[in-house]
Parts: C-alpha cells; sequence; structure tokens
C-alpha cells in the first residue's frame, strides 16, 4: 500500500460472519473528513461505504453501525489515558465488489481476519452508484430522477428499461412526497420520450387516478386523455364522450357480471353462468333480436297456460319489466279465474284462454315493438330475467334465492352508465385519442371505485396480450395511485368472491405480464393493507416516509435487499426524499427526487389553512 493509499486505510477486519463483518478502526481515523488527491472525502459514518482487500479481491461493504469496546489489558502502562483503552469498532454489510474498476452486486467471496478496509475514492464511489447497465449487448438510455440526499453534488441516473421494463412501488404516508415521485418519474419519462414516434406508437400508459392528483391539463404531459369520471351528476348531464368506452365483452363475462351482482358461490353463480351462455348463444344468431324475441312469446303463451296463479303472476312480471307492458293494461285483457284456476280473456264468463286468444292480445303484440336496450348493462339485466323465467319456469330455480342477484345489478346499472360508455355503436377504444389515459376517479361513488380499476385493468391487459401476439413491440403500463384502495386483502367491504378475483387478476398481471411486455406501478400510503404476494413481485421501490409500525414490517418482509440502517430510517426520513432500492438499483441509496417544471407537478400540495383566514 502507497503513501496515499494508507490515507484511505481506516483499519482491518476483526470479525466474519457470513456477510456481517466488523472493522476496527485505527485510532488517527477519528476526524470527519479527510483531503485526498485535492478532493475532500468524508471519513468513517454510518450508512457509508468502503472497501476490504483481500489480496486482489476489492470488496465493498456498507456500515450499518458502530461501537466501542474496551481493551482487555492486564497491564495499564501500556495506556497513556484511560480513553485510550476504547476500541471502535465498525459494522459492516456487505454489497458487492469491484471488477475492472466496475461494481457488481453481489458477493463473490468473504473477507479474511486482518484484510485491511479502506474508504473509497471518489472515482469508486462514482462507480458503486452508476446504475446504468448494458441490456442485450447495449448500454441502456438514462433519466436522472434525482441526487443523493447526503452528497448533494452527486447525481442519480437510472436506466430506462431497467426501471420502467419493471414494475414499481412507490410507499409513504400523506404528505412524503409519494405522489410527486409517480408524477416526477414518469414526467422525465415522457419528457425524453413525448416526441418520438415509436414511443406513440408502441406504449401504452393507464393511471388509475383515485384523488385527481394527475388530471389537472399539464400534469405529466399535455398530450394525454383525462376521463373526469362522475356518479353525481345526472345521467342526462354525462354524454358519451365522457365516458370511459367499454365493449361488451368485458361485461358480458361470468366473474364479472357475478362480482357486480354479489352473487353467491353456490346458487346466484351457476344461475349467471346460464344467462351468460343463453345470451352468447343468442347474440350469435343471425336475427339476435327476434331470436329473444320469439323466445319472449313463446314465454307469454305457456305463462297463461299455467294454473299455478302465484308462479303465473311472478313469471308475468318479469315479462312486463322486459317489454315494458303495465300491469294494469295487462288486468283490462286477462283476469284469473279463482273458482278453477285459470286465465281466461277479461270480461268472459267461462273458458281457459287459448293460444290463438293470446296471440291476438296486446300483451303478446308488444313484444313486436321491443329493442335490445342501448347500453349493454339494461340488455344483459334483460336477459337474466328471461333466464330466470325459464328457470322459475322449469322449477330448476327458486326467485327468492335469484332475485336478490338482479336487483343488486339493477342497483348498480345506473352508475355503470354514468361511467362507461357502452353503446354499441358508439364504442371507441379507450385509447384512441391517446397512448397516455388518466382516469380521474375522485368523483366517482365508493362502490363504482373500487369496480373501475378492475374492469380497465382486466380489459387493458387482454388487449395488450393479444396485440403482443402479433407486435412484440407493443408496452403497456399500469400505473396504481393510492392501490390499497383496490388491492387490500383485509378489507370488510366487499364479499371474498371479489376479493379474490380482484387480488387473482392483479396477480396475474404482475407474475406473467413482464411475459408481455406489461407492467404495475403502484403507488401506496398502506403497503401493509397490499397483499404480499403482489408487494414481493415488484422489483424497485420508493420508499418514502413511513411510521406506522405493521407498514414498516410488510416492507421488511417483502424486500430483502433494504440495509438496516434505511429500514431504521424510514419513520424519518425528510419531505421529498426516499430509499430507492431494487433490481435498477447497484445499492440502495437516500435520494432528493428532482423537482417537476410548474405546471407539470400533481395536485397534491397540502394547503395552509392561514391563507384563508385573514
Amino acid at each position: 500500500m502507497d503513501g496515499l493509499d494508507k490515507i484511505l486505510k481506516i483499519g482491518n477486519v476483526v470479525s466474519v460472519k457470513g456477510r456481517q463483518v466488523e472493522v476496527l478502526v485505527d485510532k488517527t481515523k477519528n476526524t470527519s473528513h479527510l483531503l485526498f488527491n485535492g478532493e475532500l472525502i468524508k471519513n468513517v459514518t454510518v450508512g457509508g461505504y468502503v472497501k476490504i482487500s483481500k489480496g486482489f479481491q476489492q470488496l465493498v461493504g456498507k456500515i450499518d453501525g458502530e461501537y466501542v469496546s474496551e481493551e482487555k489489558s492486564f497491564s495499564s502502562k501500556e495506556y497513556k489515558n484511560e480513553r485510550d483503552k476504547n476500541k471502535r469498532i465498525l459494522s459492516l454489510s456487505l454489497l458487492g465488489y469491484f471488477e475492472s474498476s466496475v461494481f457488481k452486486q453481489g458477493i463473490k467471496e468473504l473477507p479474511l481476519i486482518d484484510n485491511e478496509c479502506s474508504l473509497l475514492t471518489q472515482h469508486e464511489f462514482d462507480r458503486v452508484h452508476h446504475f446504468i447497465k448494458d441490456i442485450n449487448g447495449k448500454k441502456d438510455d438514462e433519466i436522472k430522477i434525482g441526487k443523493l440526499a447526503s452528497e448533494h453534488g452527486v447525481e442519480i441516473k437510472i436506466g430506462v428499461n431497467s426501471l420502467f421494463a419493471s414494475h414499481i412501488g412507490i410507499f409513504g404516508n400523506t404528505g412524503s412526497g409519494k405522489s410527486y415521485t409517480l408524477a416526477g418519474l414518469y414526467y422525465k419519462l415522457f419528457k425524453q420520450y413525448q416526441e418520438k414516434g415509436g414511443f406513440k406508437e408502441n406504449t401504452r400508459f393507464l393511471f388509475i387516478d383515485f384523488n385527481g392528483e394527475y388530471s389537472g391539463e399539464t400534469c405529466l404531459s399535455s398530450e394525454k386523455r383525462v376521463y373526469n369520471l362522475s356518479t353525481r351528476k345526472e345521467l342526462e348531464a354525462i354524454s358519451n364522450e365522457d365516458k370511459i368506452p367499454l365493449d361488451e365483452s368485458v361485461l358480458a363475462d361470468v366473474e364479472i357480471l357475478s362480482i357486480l351482482a354479489d352473487a353467491t358461490e353456490k346458487t346466484q353463480k351457476p344461475f349467471i353462468s346460464r344467462s351468460i351462455n343463453f345470451y352468447k348463444k343468442i347474440m350469435k344468431s343471425d336475427d339476435s333480436l327476434n331470436f329473444f324475441k320469439n323466445t319472449i312469446k313463446k314465454k307469454i303463451v305457456d305463462v297463461l297456460l299455467m294454473t299455478d296463479k302465484e308462479k303465473a303472476y311472478l313469471l308475468i312480471d318479469y315479462i312486463r319489466l322486459i317489454i315494458e307492458y303495465d300491469i294494469e293494461d295487462f288486468h283490462e285483457e286477462i283476469e284469473w279465474q279463482n273458482k278453477w284456476g285459470y286465465f281466461r280473456p277479461a270480461g268472459s264468463s267461462e273458458g281457459i284462454i287459448d293460444k290463438d286468444q293470446i296471440i291476438e292480445t296486446e300483451f303478446y303484440t308488444k313484444v313486436d315493438d321491443y329493442e335490445f336496450p342501448t347500453d349493454i348493462i339494461s340488455k344483459l339485466i334483460h336477459f337474466l330475467y328471461l333466464q330466470l323465467i325459464f328457470d322459475v319456469y322449469n322449477d330448476k330455480a327458486k326467485n327468492d334465492h335469484i332475485a336478490p342477484a338482479i336487483n343488486k345489478l339493477k342497483s348498480k346499472a345506473k352508475s355503470l352508465q354514468k361511467v362507461f360508455n357502452t353503446v354499441p355503436n358508439d364504442t371507441k377504444e379507450m385509447f384512441d385519442a391517446s397512448h397516455i389515459v388518466i382516469v380521474n376517479l375522485n368523483d366517482v361513488n365508493t362502490e363504482i371505485k373500487k369496480t373501475i380499476p378492475l374492469l380497465l385493468s382486466k380489459k387493458a391487459y387482454a388487449d395488450h396480450k393479444f396485440e403482443y401476439g402479433k407486435d412484440k413491440k407493443k408496452y403497456l403500463n399500469i400505473i396504481i395511485d393510492e392501490a390499497h384502495n383496490i388491492l387490500s386483502y383485509s378489507s370488510q367491504r366487499e364479499s371474498e368472491t371479489w376479493k379474490d378475483y380482484r387480488l387473482e387478476t392483479f396477480e396475474e398481471i404482475i407474475k406473467e405480464g413482464r411475459k408481455f411486455g406489461v407492467f404495475l406501478t403502484l403507488a401506496s400510503q398502506r403497503p401493509s393493507d397490499i397483499s404480499s404476494t403482489i408487494i414481493s413481485q415488484l422489483h424497485n421501490y420508493f420508499l418514502h416516509r413511513l411510521i406506522n409500525n405493521k407498514d414498516i414490517d410488510a416492507v421488511e418482509k417483502t424486500i430483502s435487499y433494504l440495509d438496516k440502517v434505511s429500514f431504521e430510517s424510514l419513520p424519518i426520513i425528510p419531505t421529498g426524499t426516499c430509499i430507492f432500492a431494487g433490481l435498477s438499483a447497484q445499492v440502495p441509496v437516500v435520494l432528493e427526487i428532482d423537482q417537476i417544471e410548474k405546471g407539470f407537478e400533481p395536485n397534491s400540495t397540502t394547503i395552509r389553512p392561514t391563507d384563508f383566514w385573514v
């Protein structure tokens, strides 16, 4: 070791326990900074980096802590004063090693007792924080996201592919800067690539914005399509342009319809399955409308020839709901003979009504005026009613068991019609206007607010897989802010069926999506509420201030490569600062996120009440 290198030497290894190493610090290395080659280098500090020389190998470790131990010598003559008896011991965690001056993460080998430990030079420090990697033999594009909180002159740049071709988690309490970080990452990405034709043609970004933070005119990008959804406005006041286009195939799904109807597993869900099969059978026919009408007419004849009054009137009510026929009009044409138990023409003194008389009634001919509802939800409800008529008539189902599911769906129908455009001839693709779509759910009721992200993510994922099969260039990123609202495994507000299906859908995306160019970005103030399966599948993490012990524990259990010092600092990280860790970073770093240009930032600032109290 030459004279210059001796300046950087801080001590020798005295203990090796796997990745955990202890170093005895030389008594002369207690100053805060050193001057080396004209550069001011920070001396030994908790959270800093050191290298251990083992022959020609240079191992890199991070200082987790330090403690003082007293020398156990029998002779006090060796020491000039009591202070000299103290030994300064550093606790290190090994992170990686230098190979041909390039830092590589991981443990290749362990140090030995008495190996020398030194501070890093500025060049070595920069190599540790050089996160741009080669991918498939090509250097990755870089994007600057911030600077080190402890070293203000050190910029942190990330490889675009290593970060955005991964699942990202952004966690932090309210007011910690979580939303700003999310906006900052995608603002930088859009700014860098927005003018490139291939970016617009081959990428899709779907933002689920629960609180309207990213829906401003210029937030993130001026070239985006914002859907400001509302369930508070009257249906007539909402144009189809203000709704999200959704084709029939999404809602005409057994699982989705069962969830919307809160269907029971053993009774109502099988009924919905039969209804969907019936729906698909009729809609595949060359003349689906007449097929449907003729089916209703046949059931009218069957019902009016019944001798079970209670069941007959129940089925008549369902037929009336489909064809919109008034009960008073029905009684003017047809009445029940209580003595003998049959229907007869109104006003006649005797005789059972026959088929020829039935087809002459307005109740029967009214079917000729029937048209399918323009929206798919009402249309599906009509198919459910017709299937219920079949099942009750043939004693395959009891009305009391099935009707609640249909009523539940009907109660949601109007809200769904306010946010989705399901008119077949007027439906366009969600990404037609722009490849960046923001769905603002701030003015949507809680029940529908949980449904929309599931339906949109499921559709976007299914469509993308189909497109990816034809063109491997396609890229989809689904960004969900306040993700605990829909990815919670402990919520008691919905049925187990709903929770299971919702989590299974997103778990499939996060497990299998990478194969198809689909990635998730999740931001949440409550990581402990999110499925641990989902959190554990994330590749890169931006961790802001977390105070709740459950949230800290959830992060600690799923992020194996975050060091002890970083975990312990989570409750006290300043606003706008975060710990960045993951596959894109060789080592966990504490970042100050770059500021976003004025006008492009999210609407997430905390108000100053006193500004309005004067």
